[in-house]
């Protein structure tokens, strides 16, 4: 069974620290650090509920506040305060983690601050990075810009996607992914949309839709 998650004060290269949540099951087999989206942090249910999940299948997992969420700010971060954050995250796995692999990601601009990141400058030890919802443009403007950074990713890449995520046009990330060759690997969600919330009517519950989340990512982390 998974443990409880422990809180830990992350120290920041600016000064100062931000809060995160280490949940670790005996003998993990990798931990994930996992950042969260633009609009919720930390310990919001989901992030909750996928850090549970994972861990329920012997995937330890570091969740942090981004400097903007923890100051209690609702403008993101910019992107090397963002980056730098990540990196202080990872450091921190590392130091509570010794010996377990290392994946990075999160949900969202979590996970668009990740692989940029891994773009500018390798996360030490980072085997992977999993992304729940890559937001490739904003909704109602399909584009791909926001993936151009994506062929500097030197490490294998999960993309998790709902086939409603208005952040996320479907052919659009099948064909940026595609690209990428055999560094990236897409997995639908039939009818999850950004928050991978779907509608009564599909017949499946929001709960499900997680399962296959932590399913596929931990599967996929298993093979690295």
């Amino acid at each position: 069974m998974s443990t409880h998650p422990i809180s830990l004060a992350i120290t920041l290269p600016s000064g100062g620290t931000t809060s995160g949540l280490l949940q670790a099951p005996v003998n993990a087999k990798a931990c994930y650090v996992f950042a969260h989206g633009a609009g919720a942090g930390m310990d919001h249910p989901f992030m909750e509920a996928i850090a549970q999940g994972l861990a329920e299948r012997g995937i330890a997992s570091l969740r942090f506040n981004f400097p903007f969420m923890e100051q209690g700010s609702k403008r993101p971060d910019a992107p090397a305060l963002a980056h730098a954050a990540i990196r202080a995250a990872v450091a921190e796995a590392a130091r509570h983690m010794p010996g377990v692999p290392l994946f990075a990601g999160g949900k969202s601009y979590g996970g668009r601050m990740s692989t940029q990141a891994q773009a500018a400058e390798p996360l030490p030890g980072v085997k992977g990075i999993v992304l729940l919802g890559f937001p490739l443009h904003p909704a109602g403007k399909p584009s791909t810009e926001r993936a151009a950074h994506l062929a500097d990713v030197k490490l294998p890449m999960l993309f998790l996607q709902g086939t409603r995520d208005a952040l996320a046009d479907l052919g659009l990330i099948t064909r940026t992914t595609a690209k990428l060759g055999n560094k990236a690997s897409l997995h639908i969600v039939e009818g999850a949309d950004h928050a991978f919330h779907v509608l009564v009517r599909s017949g499946r519950a929001d709960v499900q839709v997680r399962e296959e989340l932590c399913d596929t990512t931990a599967a996929w982390m298993a093979k690295r």
